[in-house]
């Protein structure tokens, strides 16, 4: 069968939909998702203090890859274009890409910090702690998440980190997925949309996450835009999958002029770089105010740039020694061993902690190493049914069949969804239709004067008639 779906990993009235200046707390509340007195519903209970407490775990635990191989299916696809290989659904993980991006969300608590200080300096250091926080998630995460369907959307209301996000598949080939999340009491909007390029070298997939993220900080009147660095799983024929980011990550505030430089350090050949993260902050003069350190899997710190600079001469003169007894290692053709990384980051005196990762649940590993953030996403509470769109991915079949361990249905849901999807597209060639997206519409972003995918608004009034039937 030829599968027209897209690999990749990953890798913004009330007609208040409208305007977030003066619109006051309740107005917001008037637009949650459901009743937060929700009864006990897979998982979900509600705490003493009012704030949901959302599921600690999945219904099932992962299922076993080691009874597939890849290598079967990728040595017939050896120069073919990636997007056209179909992947066994025990690659999968069971998140839609929708509920994948939507982890960027899990450190919201940086965005708020942001908006709450009063030096630009400042605020970009908590934008880029959020930056690196936003992609934290994927450390060890070697599941697939499932390509969204065109037209599939998902929402997320989280009253205790004072935020709602939608997102919409707007775009199957290429693959496009754009979102569009606010504050609950009018600081922030962060929107964007990503479309993963994929490229595969044999042992490895690289997936390049193209698009721009942009951070409106409404009370400060500032916009700040970046793009995520490339992501690369090792090891995909042989050997213990491990993942990488690498690249320069370049954080523009539009309103001052004041630029981050973020630079991913590939782990080299003996992984002493592994998951490191170093950058500075400049102003519209170019002048470095600091410098940014540590890595993404654990924690970022920032210090000034001197003392960084006299912390590194120091560094370098203990280890010449060790580097001149090094010997270059052979090539492995076999497997990309994962280098052995130092556990924690070194501190350079005088440094500022900007951001520290949360420990993952005890039961991570079994569960397709989700974080308690991840772990939440696909969970459908009592009374959500009556609110939520049709097109929302917590209602796809082959996502819930997985969660719940039912591998064999979880399979045959999701090539019946493929195929359904195929003959939708057939009949509007043949009729000579176009898609019509929902609620995202092709625009220019204003900061970057680049083409981008823009929430056109209206989905919180919950008005969702002629809604297309994609499950």
């Amino acid at each position: 069968m030829n599968n027209e779906d897209e690999f990749y990993d990953a890798v913004t009235g009330l007609d208040s939909d409208e305007s977030y200046e003066g619109v006051s707390v309740a107005s917001f509340k008037d637009a949650l998702v459901f009743d937060g007195n929700s009864q006990k519903n897979n998982g979900s209970v509600a705490q003493e203090n009012g704030i949901k407490k959302h599921r600690t775990s999945l219904p099932s635990a992962m299922f076993s890859r080691n009874t597939v191989s890849i290598w079967s299916i990728l040595k017939k696809c050896i120069g073919l274009e990636l997007s056209k290989i179909t992947m066994p659904i025990a690659f999968n993980e069971p998140l839609s890409f929708l509920q994948r991006i939507t982890e960027y969300m899990d450190h919201t608590y940086l965005i708020n910090r942001a908006c709450s200080l009063p030096d630009s300096i400042e605020r970009m250091q908590a934008v880029a702690a959020f930056a690196v926080s936003a992609v934290a998630s994927q450390w060890d995460r070697t599941g697939k998440p499932f390509n969204p369907l065109l037209g599939e959307t998902f929402e997320l209301t989280r009253e205790d980190q004072g935020f709602r996000l939608i997102s919409e598949q707007v775009s199957h080939h290429p693959p496009v997925s754009a979102f569009h999340a606010e504050s609950l009491v009018g600081d922030f909007v962060f929107h964007g949309s990503i479309y993963p390029k994929l490229k595969f070298w044999g042992k490895s997939v690289e997936a390049e996450p193209k698009g721009t993220i942009t951070l409106e900080l409404l009370k400060h009147n500032e916009a700040y835009t970046w793009s995520n660095p490339c992501c690369c799983v090792h090891n995909i024929i042989l050997g213990k999958l491990w993942i990488e980011q690498y690249g320069t990550v370049e954080i523009v505030n539009h309103s001052t002029g004041d630029k981050c430089v973020l630079n991913f350090k590939p782990c080299g050949m003996f992984g002493k770089e592994l998951h490191r993260v170093e950058g500075f902050i400049q102003d519209k003069s170019k002048k470095k105010h600091c410098v940014i350190y540590g890595k993404w899997t654990e924690c970022m710190w920032s210090v000034d740039p001197q003392a960084y600079e006299a912390h590194k001469k120091s560094e370098r003169r203990d280890g010449k020694k060790q580097k001149n007894e090094e010997q270059e290692g052979a090539e492995n053709d076999d497997a990309d061993d994962m280098p052995d990384a130092q556990e924690t980051v070194s501190v350079v005196p005088g440094s500022t902690l900007l951001w520290r990762i949360d420990s993952r649940p005890a039961h991570s590993a079994e569960m397709y190493n989700f974080t308690h953030f991840a772990m939440s996403l696909n969970e459908l509470e009592a009374g959500m049914e009556a609110v939520l769109p049709p097109t929302d991915c917590r209602f796809r079949p082959d996502i819930r069949a997985m969660e719940n361990g039912r591998m064999d249905e979880a399979s045959k849901e999701k090539e019946r969804l493929e195929e359904k999807q195929r003959t939708s597209r057939k009949e509007r060639v043949k009729n000579e239709e176009e898609w019509s997206t929902r609620w995202f519409q092709m625009g220019t972003n204003p900061y970057t004067n680049s083409q981008a995918w823009l929430y056109s608004g209206g989905y919180f009034n919950r008005k969702y008639q002629d809604m297309p039937e994609i499950y």
